[in-house]
């Protein structure tokens, strides 16, 4: 069974989660970790559980998402996938990372790449992979559903969607992604979004005022 630990890091509140299962084997979605302290906090997590991190993961790559993805990947030497068409929005971090205060943004090295339908394996667990375009060109999001979860970074939240005004934001195709991908899912399944706290699929069909 898949155990879910989230973490809050950065200034953006971007919520990193670590899943791992009762091999100890984890991966890492989206670690956004910054500074020491947050770091420190990721790494004694997984130490004091003996956990053994195999794989980085991300939903997509904005700033606030890939952070930490550099160093964690070093001190794990594990290998980092993302979408293809999200390797440009990850090159462009370094060009404006130090307008938002992140000084010397270490550029990790992506050693594979998503597509829709791939699996994610870790232990004895496997996370399958949705295309959800909108917030970002490459959005990945990533469905157990023996377990009826998500992790879907930052296209669906609490009563609300992820951005589209950020380059390769689109807001219709945002919408699309919400009711062809994650609305076909059953409405028990819990989302874990990128911000915020958890909601389900079945409470965003009949509260989020952006999916009326």
């Amino acid at each position: 069974m898949i155990q879910i630990k989230s973490f809050v890091f950065n200034p953006f509140s971007e919520n990193t989660y670590l899943l791992y299962d009762e091999t100890n084997e984890a991966v890492i979605i989206d670690p956004g970790c910054y500074d020491k302290a947050e770091y420190k906090q990721l790494y004694d997590f997984i130490e004091t559980n003996s956990l053994k991190p195999v794989r980085i993961i991300n939903t997509h790559a904005h700033i606030d998402h890939v952070l930490g993805v550099a160093a964690v990947k070093a001190k794990y030497n594990i290998p980092f996938s993302l979408h293809k068409i999200d390797e440009q929005l990850l090159k462009a971090v370094k060009t404006y990372a130090s307008n938002y205060g992140f000084s010397g943004f270490d550029e990790p090295e992506i050693d594979s790449y998503f597509d829709e339908g791939d699996v994610v394996s870790f232990g004895n667990s496997s996370l399958r992979l949705l295309f959800v375009p909108g917030h970002a060109p490459g959005h990945v999001a990533f469905v157990n559903d023996e377990q009826q979860f998500v992790i879907g970074g930052d296209v669906l939240f609490r009563q609300s969607i992820g951005r589209t005004d950020l380059p390769g934001g689109d807001f219709d195709t945002l919408i699309d992604s919400i009711r062809t991908k994650l609305f076909t899912l059953g409405d028990g399944y819990t989302v874990y979004a990128g911000h915020m706290q958890p909601t389900t699929i079945g409470f965003e069909k009949k509260n989020n005022p952006f999916l009326k």
